[in-house]
């Protein structure tokens, strides 16, 4: 018998007294952690405050765990919202489900709030939080490891993820290992990193063009990580609905790279539209 295998964790929650520690939120926060970290150190290069990027991460990170929430909920909704299902857990965000392309889509409001607020460009701020941002994920994407939560189709390799028999798919109960895609995700995302910081030594990239290498190059490995799968998902002409999303939006990406492929930098500096004082007397 082949005990090769990767096992999962024995829980995902620790009581402290009456409240639960998740490994679940541990993993969120040591993604935002390292994330506000690298950026204001690259910030910091930048010639920027770093305080800029802690004051905008206070409207950034609520703003992209709703929207995350939101893009689950709104894509899955018979999850939540049909016989036999119980509307509230639609807000047990703990349980998982934190869509990114929500989460992406509505922390850039929040973070275009913060910049206004601060005189930042948000192209410049997007930029700079590129490599934090996917380093984030990478972390981030732990959590569905504690959870046991999507993971892949069945699997005989060697590094095949043992899940526990009361979160195996119904079609496949007597199924014992299958693919860490959190772990391929993961990794994938750490790569990403490397390319962007490479990226942004060896060409300087500005005016959101890093932040856009950033989408595309995500995009690539989403979807070939969807690919392996198996958790439930909508459907449209046979694709994942996320693969149809990550094919839209790198597409977009690319096109946005090729479109600026000459842009100079922004006149004034690459960072700052205006002082803070100056905002705060334009009542920005």
């Amino acid at each position: 018998m082949d005990l090769a295998y990767l096992p999962s964790p024995s829980q995902g929650v620790w009581h402290l007294g009456p409240v639960p520690i998740r490994a679940y939120a541990l993993c969120i926060i040591a993604g935002i952690a390292a994330a506000v970290w690298l950026t204001r150190r690259r910030w910091t290069a930048l010639g920027g405050n770093p305080d800029d990027i802690s004051d905008i991460a206070v409207w950034a990170v609520p703003f992209g765990i709703v929207g995350g929430r939101l893009y689950h909920v709104i894509t899955d909704p018979e999850l939540y919202f049909t016989a036999g299902h119980q509307p509230i857990r639609a807000l047990y965000i703990w349980d998982g489900g934190l869509g990114i392309w929500g989460a992406v889509a509505l922390g850039a409001v929040g973070a275009w709030i913060g910049c206004r607020r601060r005189g930042i460009r948000l192209a410049a701020y997007a930029d700079a939080l590129a490599p934090g941002l996917v380093l984030a994920q990478a972390l981030g994407r732990w959590g569905n490891y504690f959870n046991q939560e999507l993971f892949g189709n069945p699997t005989s390799l060697p590094w095949g993820l043992l899940i526990d028999p009361a979160n195996r798919p119904a079609a496949t109960p007597g199924l014992a290992t299958y693919q860490p895609t959190f772990l391929y995700e993961s990794l994938w995302n750490l790569g990403v990193v490397a390319l962007l910081l490479w990226a942004d030594r060896r060409y300087r990239l500005h005016s959101g063009r890093l932040f856009a290498l950033y989408v595309a190059a995500y995009t690539v490995g989403r979807g070939w990580v969807e690919a392996l799968r198996s958790d439930h998902a909508n459907h449209i002409l046979g694709l994942r609905l996320n693969d149809w999303t990550a094919l839209i939006v790198f597409t977009a990406a690319v096109a946005y790279l090729i479109a600026t492929r000459h842009r100079t930098t922004p006149e004034g500096g690459p960072v700052r539209i205006a002082a803070p004082a100056d905002c705060d007397r334009a009542g920005v």
